[in-house]
């Protein structure tokens, strides 16, 4: 083999030397040389870093805290602190194990309504669009109701609050975009049991009106009259002055079904819809 044939190997063995070269030496800049410094004096320098928004650098400071002064006040502190740097920085898995990490040897701890808050705004913003996967919006779900439920006089339980709602709505939104698909492909009863979970189990969120006029569709297809004035007349009284209560309005009665006559089902929502409601 030539000399010439072997320049090339030769060429790619050397940039493969220098870019480990780099990386080892990315990797030593990510730890901090020990040098023993004030647990207040490295606490304020990390939290200098954050408001910088020196991500990075804050999570090596807040490090450093806990590797010198591991059973100060400030340690425990700063375990909440490298969790909130990152999820600052958007290093949401970073954040919830570190909360958590918290969690696990502080479990009383007055930074702990926090650390719960921290989990559940990690999942939140990583929440996706209806058309995938919900896996993350559930554990969002979860983690915020974590929050209402062990805190719930907190601020952070209001906003947690707030933010089940819009859960809720994306959850919702989910069932719904499953339902159509199955109403479009004639899979009725599959369709109609995804309608009705939006009703009982998200009947707060903007997509009930939609799924009770669903209802009344899948009722009238699979020939559950009964049903379909029920669902009808449930629309009507939650929602009279809607679009979807008018489109309902129609299909019942041109079927011969009053959802406005004094024989409508007037009980609450959910045992208007669930058989066998009384």
């Amino acid at each position: 083999m030539s000399l010439l044939k072997l320049r090339p190997s030769l060429l790619i063995l050397a940039c493969i030397v220098a870019v480990s070269g780099c990386q080892s030496a990315s990797k030593r800049k990510q730890e901090l040389a020990y040098v023993e410094r004030p647990v207040e004096q490295l606490y304020n320098a990390a939290a200098q870093e954050l408001d910088k928004r020196n991500y990075p650098r804050a999570i090596l400071l807040f490090n450093e805290v806990e590797r010198q002064h591991p059973y100060s006040e400030w340690a425990r502190k700063s375990m909440v602190m490298t969790a909130y740097a990152s999820y600052q920085a958007h290093d949401y898995d970073e954040a919830i194990s570190g909360a958590q990490a918290y969690l696990s040897l502080h479990p009383g701890g007055s930074e702990a309504d926090y650390a719960y808050y921290l989990i559940a705004v990690s999942y939140f913003d990583q929440i996706v669009d209806i058309g995938r996967d919900q896996r993350t919006t559930e554990l969002a779900l979860s983690a915020l109701q974590d929050v209402t439920r062990r805190f719930p006089d907190s601020s952070y339980a209001r906003d947690a609050g707030l933010k089940i709602d819009m859960v809720n709505d994306q959850l919702a939104g989910k069932e719904m975009e499953i339902g159509r698909w199955y109403l479009r492909s004639n899979q009725t009863l599959a369709a109609l049991n995804r309608f009705k979970k939006v009703v009982t189990t998200y009947d707060t969120t903007s997509h009930t009106p939609e799924a009770l006029h669903r209802l009344v569709e899948s009722y009238l297809t699979l020939g559950l009259r009964d049903q379909a004035l029920a669902a009808g007349a449930t629309l009507g009284y939650n929602y009279p002055n809607s679009d979807w209560y008018q489109m309902s309005y129609r299909l019942l009665t041109n079927q011969g079904l009053d959802p406005e006559a004094d024989s409508a089902p007037r009980r609450t929502l959910i045992q208007k819809i669930v058989p066998g409601g009384k």
